[in-house]
């Protein structure tokens, strides 16, 4: 990697990875399963990003006493069909492949359970890919509070790439604000899972819409980069 290069870190579900209804029609049928009232389509949908068993218990309203059960059910859905549900994005393949020929390290930072994660990327052939796939504890069950959140594991991979500053990239408002706590900026993306205005609220330092403008982007990244290093460069020579 040249030093003008700007590591990236990315997201997964809703970033990279296009659940198309696997983890929200596994949550569904675990909800039915355990027979619990199934909510809206738009509150599944904002389920996709935070820790699941906080999802369950405060935006589905599953009893505390019951959201470990709901997981395990949800968990062998989402093995069994959803995986195979899932899709990259569009220009997602060919954006990540182009950034492995230009050697730009990339990582990924996820609240899905770091082995669930590897399994999804593994499964659309890109996990090689990446210089670390960090993610949250496999164990979600509601004991297990002291469990790592985005901002903890974002700062994992960050140090799993050997370098500051990087780049998140991301479609919650726990992406922008996971990024800014580890001093780093976001960039939102607007195909995944975030409300209108929620990614500007946050503070992302910028959100766009497809693959094409986010390469655009970090390209501008790096001319900045650029620029500050021949500064420093310059100053030294006086």
């Amino acid at each position: 990697m040249t030093q003008t290069m700007v590591p990236i870190i990315f997201d997964l579900d809703g970033t990279l990875v296009d659940p198309a209804g696997g983890i929200t029609g596994g949550i569904a049928a675990a909800l039915g399963e355990m027979g619990l009232p199934i909510p809206e389509q738009h509150v599944l949908d904002s389920m996709v990003g935070p820790k699941l068993s906080d999802s369950l218990e405060h935006i589905a309203g599953v009893p505390a006493a019951k959201v470990d059960a709901v997981i395990g059910l949800y968990r062998g859905y989402y093995r069994s069909v959803g995986i195979a549900q899932s899709q990259l994005y569009p220009g997602i393949r060919e954006l990540l492949e182009f950034f492995a020929e230009s050697r730009r390290p990339v990582a990924v930072a996820t609240q899905k359970p770091e082995g669930l994660a590897r399994m999804v990327l593994e499964h659309h052939g890109i996990a090689g890919l990446f210089a670390s796939i960090c993610g949250a504890s496999d164990d979600e069950s509601v004991a297990a509070n002291t469990a790592p959140g985005k901002v903890e594991i974002v700062g994992a991979a960050l140090a799993k790439l050997h370098s500051q500053p990087a780049v998140m990239v991301g479609d919650r408002h726990q992406d922008v604000f996971g990024a800014m706590a580890n001093g780093l900026d976001c960039i939102g993306v607007s195909w995944g899972f975030a409300l209108d205005g929620e990614l500007q609220e946050a503070g992302a330092v910028a959100v766009v819409d497809s693959a094409t403008e986010l390469l655009k982007k970090i390209e501008e990244l790096d001319a900045v980069r650029a620029a500050a290093l021949s500064e420093v460069q310059n100053d030294g020579s006086l």
